[in-house]
This record gives structure tokens, C-alpha cells and sequence, in this order.
């Protein structure tokens, strides 16, 4: 099979927009191809359109390889649902939660041939294969029960480029240690390294790339700048303290004299937060994660986000003020938008028995609406029509909402300035978002005008061809190349755990 595993140094060093990059870069050429990562954890997902619920990186990397996202590319996903358990997805469904110990004392292993016959069926399909590690290839304590990274690469005798993120610094340090670690069979297939988000003059750090070859015998392939405004899914979620943080600086509003403010609250478990980069993407509008109840004094919109645990996200926004907040908000007839998990504590009794177990509890009974948890998940691709505009989008949910008034608006309701729909992604539609912003706008008494012209899709392929004009700019293509096609170069040296 021809391919490659883009593994990393450890998480978050980005081998997903590297493997998105590498896709579009080789789609371009003509390369029929397509993303896989056998395992992958996450809050972020997505439906496919035969209903298999998949991470959204992998839909991602569909996108920039410009093929349709298959269940083949991501059969195993692992969605957290607290420190110490997951619910497992595997090819498309959920079929249990397991906690950390059960998965990788048993069930993990039992996956590998599923993960390897997926592989095998998108080889048979497509021309070349570029495969996403997880994580470190070199944790040494779950080598055992590996199904993303070398065992992975050793099924399919695939090359692997090692990336390492230097903004975090020890970038040599941790290439030459992924690679030390490792046994002699994994240890053949290291082709090389690839250095992401530099900052600065290559050539000061050409002495340690010439360095880090003699040590390894393997060379470094490419040297990637880093970039700003890249705006690609995320697929952990946001790792960094989310106080403040800006999803899009936004310094204009070219369409309006005023700008308008977007207020994410950061709820424990938080889901498909990709939602909100559709808005994000509009010129004049700045969009926010905070957590304290004075964070919302200036907000135009609040957006109760997607969560993985409703109940436990409705005693967080509780404990910390937040609900009472939202609840003032909608008393005024300031907007407020709930989506999915977010929807479902606006309404006014939660019956949970699956997810928290916690049986009945109030909502924050701003909408009329009940929600009861089903033990099947429901996966859609629904569309439909709101403010007389097109509306695309996907439902990921256990919860099964019970409307008992309101005006409808989408597959929820509407109660003055609050909104509510399981509907993930519509706000990715273009005249709806505008629609939805101009009464966003009025409730909140801006002057706020969407720019006509602004189309997320459009803007989701350019910044996926600047992945792949990082690549073929700052990467040694024709090395890249050769290894796709060839697979792992012969006679590289084994480096000794303990050397140089």
C-alpha cells in the first residue's frame, strides 16, 4: 500500500494540519487520496452522509484531499466523558463507555484488525494513504495495545515522518528521543522529520537540522513556518486555559459601524465548539470563551456550546454565576443561542439515565422545551429552510427534545432573543448565518451589518491550500514523494536507547 503515518512528538504538535496539508498537496498533483487515523479522542465530530459519526479532523482532511468522509478513515473514536472514561465509536457507532484501564487492558487490542481491514480497504481504494498518529509514537507503557501509530505502520510497512513543534522548544531533544526509544522494527520505518511553526531565519537553524541527521541518520524534511489564522479544526479541544481566548481577532466591521460581540461559554466537556467559527469568519465579529458571569456584561450573543455532559455543564454554569447571568440576559431580550448540549439546558427538565445517570433535573427553563436521554445516539445530516434560507447541518445527541411551545426554529424552538437547535453546523450556511445575525444585531440594538460576500466554504479551501502551499514550499516534496510511493527507505541506522 502506498502511504505515509505523520506522527509527532507528542499531542498537539500538528500532525492533523500536516496530514490535511500533505492530503491537499498530493490532491492537487492529481493523487487520489485519503486521510486515516485508526484511533482518534475527541469532542469534536461529525456525520457522515450514510450517519457514521466520525472525528472532525478526519472530515477535515476529507475535505483537503477532496473526497467524501468515510467511517473507513476514523474506525475507532473516543469521546471523554469525565478524567477517567470514554465512549467508544467504533466504525460509526457508539458501543459502550469504557474506562481508560478496561480500554487498553483488553479492548484495545481487540480493535487492531478492525483498524487494520479499514486501512487495507482504503488502500485498495485510493492511490496513496496518509495516515495521523496519535499522541507520541513513543509511549512505551501503551506500545502493547497500539492501534494509531507503529503497529499501524508496521501492518501496512508504511514510512513515518516524525513532526515536532519547536514554538514549544526541545524540538531536537524530542525527535532524536522519539526515535531512541523506540525497538528496532519501529525503528526502521523513522524516514525523517519535519520541524512545525518556526518562527524566524532558517538558516540559524541549519547546524541543528545537519546535527540531528548525523545522530539519527535521518534527515529532516521540512522546516514549516508558522502561521497565523489557519482557523482548522481542532480535534482535543482547546488544551490552553480558555479565560479570553479569541477564536478570531476581528479589529473592523467594513459592512457596519459597530462591531458584535460573541460570548462562548466554556462549559466542562465542550463539544463541537467548531460551531462558532462559521461566526468567527464574519467580518466584525469577535467571538470568545470565557467562564465568569461578568464576562457576558458586553456580549451581543451568548452561545451555550455542544457538551458531552449536559448535567455536569449545567451545575458548572450554576456554581460559577453563569446561569443566572444567562438567565438575566434572556429577561431582558438579550440574544442567547443554544446549540445541541447547549439546547438542551435551556429547556425546562433534563431526564438523564445514560449520560450522568442523574435522573430528573431542572433546566434553566428558558425554553419550553424537555429533554429525555435515549440510550440510541441520533446521528443526521438534516436540512431544512429558516428565515427563508437554505440550512445544512448534522445532530449528535442523546438527548431527545420535547417541544412544548415556542415558535420553531430549526429542529428546536424560539422564545424572544433564545434560540435552541441540536443542529451542529448550520450557522456554516451562508444566508441563514447572515439572516440569524441581522436579528442577533437588532435584539442587541447594534448597528451591525454582515458583509454580503462572505462565504465560510470558500474560506475553509483557502486555508486549506495554504496547508498544502506550506508543504510544497518549506517541504522536501521530492523526498515526500518518493516515500509515498516507495515506502520506508532501506539500511536506516537503529539508534541505541541511551546514545549517542
Amino acid at each position: 500500500m502506498k502511504g505515509l503515518l505523520v506522527a509527532g512528538t507528542g499531542s498537539d504538535t500538528g500532525k492533523s494540519v500536516v496530514t490535511a496539508g500533505i492530503c491537499r498537496w498530493l490532491a492537487r498533483r492529481g493523487v487520489r487520496v485519503a486521510p486515516f487515523k485508526g484511533q482518534n479522542m475527541s469532542l469534536n465530530s461529525f456525520v457522515t452522509r450514510d450517519g457514521a459519526e466520525i472525528g472532525r479532523a478526519q472530515a477535515m482532511q476529507a475535505q483537503a484531499a477532496g473526497v467524501e468522509p468515510s467511517a473507513l478513515m476514523n474506525p475507532v473514536l473516543l469521546k471523554p466523558g469525565g478524567e477517567r472514561s470514554s465512549q467508544v465509536v467504533v466504525l460509526g457507532r457508539a458501543v459502550g463507555e469504557l474506562s481508560a484501564r478496561g480500554y487498553h487492558g483488553g479492548r484495545q487490542g481487540e480493535l487492531l484488525e478492525t483498524v487494520a481491514g479499514c486501512l487495507e480497504e482504503l488502500g485498495r481504494t485510493y492511490d496513496a494513504v496518509i495516515c495521523e498518529g496519535a499522541g507520541s509514537p513513543a509511549e512505551i507503557n501503551l506500545r502493547r495495545t497500539d492501534i494509531v501509530n507503529m503497529a499501524v505502520a508496521r501492518r501496512a510497512n508504511l514510512p513515518v515522518v516524525v513532526v515536532g513543534d519547536i514554538d514549544r522548544g526541545g524540538v531536537f531533544a524530542s525527535f532524536y528521543g522519539t526515535t531512541a526509544l523506540l525497538d528496532a522494527a519501529d525503528q526502521r520505518l523513522i524516514a525523517g522529520y519535519l520541524v512545525n511553526k518556526f518562527r524566524g531565519d532558517v538558516e540559524l537553524l541549519r547546524p541543528g537540522l545537519d546535527m540531528l541527521n548525523g545522530l539519527t541518520g535521518r534527515p529532516v524534511l521540512g522546516v514549516l513556518p508558522f502561521a497565523h489564522g489557519l482557523g482548522i479544526d481542532e480535534e482535543d479541544g482547546l488544551r490552553v486555559s480558555l479565560r479570553g481566548t479569541v477564536r478570531e481577532s476581528v479589529v473592523a466591521a467594513p459592512h457596519g459601524p459597530e462591531l458584535l460581540r460573541v460570548a462562548v461559554a466554556a462549559v466542562p466537556l465542550m463539544s463541537n465548539f467548531t460551531d462558532v467559527d462559521a461566526l468567527a469568519a464574519e467580518p466584525g465579529v469577535v467571538v470568545r470563551f470565557v467562564d465568569r458571569p461578568e464576562e457576558l456584561a458586553d456580549a451581543d450573543l451568548v452561545v451555550l456550546p455542544g457538551t458531552r455532559g449536559t448535567v455536569r455543564a449545567l451545575a458548572w454554569l450554576r456554581e460559577r454565576g453563569l446561569a443566572d447571568a444567562v438567565a438575566r440576559r434572556a429577561a431582558e431580550g438579550r440574544p442567547v443561542l443554544g446549540v445541541c448540549g447547549g439546547f438542551q439546558l435551556l429547556g425546562e427538565l433534563i431526564e438523564d439515565e445514560v449520560e450522568s445517570r442523574a435522573g430528573t433535573v431542572p433546566g434553566l427553563g428558558l425554553l419550553p422545551v424537555r429533554v429525555r436521554f435515549a440510550r440510541e445516539k441520533t446521528l443526521a445530516r438534516p436540512v431544512g429552510e429558516e428565515y427563508g434560507e437554505r440550512v445544512a447541518g448534522y445532530e449528535i445527541h442523546h438527548g431527545v427534545a420535547e417541544l412544548l411551545g415556542g415558535e420553531p426554529f430549526l429542529d428546536g424552538c424560539r422564545v424572544g432573543a433564545v434560540w435552541g437547535t441540536h443542529w451542529h453546523g448550520s450557522l456554516e450556511s451562508d444566508g441563514f448565518r447572515r439572516a440569524f445575525l441581522r436579528r442577533v444585531a437588532e435584539a442587541a440594538g447594534r448597528r451591525f451589518v454582515p458583509a454580503p460576500d462572505t462565504r465560510f466554504g470558500a474560506l475553509r479551501e483557502e486555508q486549506l491550500d495554504r496547508l498544502a502551499d506550506l508543504v510544497e514550499e518549506h517541504a522536501d516534496t521530492g523526498a515526500l514523494l518518493r516515500l509515498v510511493e516507495e515506502g520506508p527507505p532501506p539500511g536506516l541506522p537503529f539508534i541505541p536507547p541511551g546514545a549517542p
